[in-house]
């Protein structure tokens, strides 16, 4: 039997929590009746990944993929899920393991933006030349994580009229929110739309509102609105939808059994990781991810 065994990333925040569960409750009439499926968190929540993996294989599963509902790939994709694929491959040896890739840069990432902007009564398709755009991530220290969130910022801009979108990061990374207000007020915008690119409600998103109470004092002449976050859109049933097949097709293009990447990290993580911590990635760790080089290639999606 198949199973696809959905890994989120767990969240202090029950209602993050809760919020994936109903998302793939809410999704599975839409998927085959002959694959299981079934649900784990790799921290703040349970059942765990090592948990997951095994309800597949106490219902019958002998072959699993795993698909990470997480926005980017950063270390949790590249080295935690991995090495619990890893742990499992060992304790079951009769069983098929396939690793998907997490939401990343999809074709309709642009498009659930787009509304998530129209949501918020800002239409991208007749912004005036003083409108602009902050797509701020939660940041972290891996490269590909934050370079990506700079191309599906440079990807909004190409599908829309606003004459300035920026890339921002909450933490670890800049540019941070305040530096990317500063740069929207000194190239002249008069409104800025502040559009989180986080998969589920937590604490920062009410950070974020307590920061636009301070940049109304600040910028008194700038007007901000706070769109709502990328979130459980309908169009992200398309992109998991897309990441299932790949998996099950065994087509997924990023391979982390081969990257060199997931070794050298690794050294860094081991016995560093714990997962009692507040993860609003406020890591102070570094992944050196300059030093290392790739064996294999990360093909990107078409955008179309």
């Amino acid at each position: 039997m198949k199973a696809v065994l959905f890994v989120g990333h767990g969240s202090r925040d029950s209602e993050g929590n809760k919020q994936i569960l109903e998302f793939v409750e809410g999704f599975l009439p839409e998927l085959s009746p002959l694959v299981l499926y079934e649900t784990c968190f790799l921290e703040f929540a349970r059942p765990d990944i090592e948990k997951g993996i095994q309800n597949c294989v106490d219902k019958g599963a002998t072959s699993i993929a795993l698909i990470p509902l997480m926005l980017l790939q950063a270390g949790h994709s590249k080295i935690h899920i991995p090495a619990a694929i890893d742990a499992a491959k060992i304790k079951y040896p009769d069983v098929t393991f396939t690793y998907g890739k997490p939401i990343g840069i999809h074709y309709e990432t642009s498009v659930i933006l787009r509304d998530r902007l129209k949501d918020a009564g800002v239409n991208p398709d007749e912004a005036g030349e003083d409108d602009a755009v902050i797509l701020l991530g939660r940041g972290g220290s891996d490269v590909d994580a934050n370079s990506d969130l700079c191309k599906i910022a440079r990807i909004l801009w190409e599908k829309s009229d606003f004459e300035t979108v920026e890339p921002a990061f909450y933490g670890v990374t800049n540019p941070s929110l305040p530096q990317a207000v500063e740069k929207a007020n000194k190239l002249g915008a008069r409104k800025i739309t502040i559009l989180p690119y986080f998969l589920f409600t937590g604490v920062l998103i009410k950070r974020i509102e307590e920061d636009i109470k301070t940049f109304n004092t600040q910028y008194p002449h700038i007007q901000f609105v706070l769109a709502n976050y990328f979130g459980f859109h309908p169009k992200l049933k398309t992109i998991i939808a897309d990441r299932i097949d790949e998996a099950l097709g065994e087509s997924v293009v990023m391979n982390c059994d081969t990257c060199q990447y997931r070794f050298e990290a690794g050294e860094h993580h081991h016995h560093h990781h714990h997962h009692d911590h507040d993860h609003d990635h406020e890591h102070d760790h570094t992944h050196d991810h300059e030093d290392h080089h790739h064996d294999h290639q990360h093909k990107e999606e078409a955008v179309q």
